[in-house]
């Protein structure tokens, strides 16, 4: 494991740049149900329904979720959207690090 610590936003806007990044609940519990995703990042304030059933799928799929601090609007404007965001899918990093954030 690296030493450096992982800029969460520089890489979510890396990651949305370049790589396969799903947006919102729908997609993110396609992708922890069919386990389509190599990292969900839920922010803090997802809704609770949502999020458990995407805890639940991304469990049984083995998909990391990586709880990220702010909120949706935060989430949002990391990944450079005027929308906000409660939670993501990253399919593919592209040329990000995001994956770093859930290493063991």
């Amino acid at each position: 494991m690296t030493t450096a610590k992982v800029d969460v936003n520089k890489q979510l806007e890396i990651a949305v740049r370049t790589g396969k990044i799903s947006f919102g609940v729908k997609e993110a519990l396609d992708a922890a149900r069919f386990a389509k995703a190599k990292l969900l990042i839920m922010s803090s304030n997802c809704p609770e329904p949502q999020k458990q059933n995407i805890l639940q799928y991304a469990k049984q799929s083995s998909v990391p979720i990586y709880n990220y601090q702010g909120s949706s609007v935060d989430l949002g404007g990391a990944c450079l959207k005027r929308f906000v965001v409660a939670v993501l899918a990253v399919k593919e990093p592209g040329d990000s690090e995001i994956l770093k954030l859930v290493e063991r």
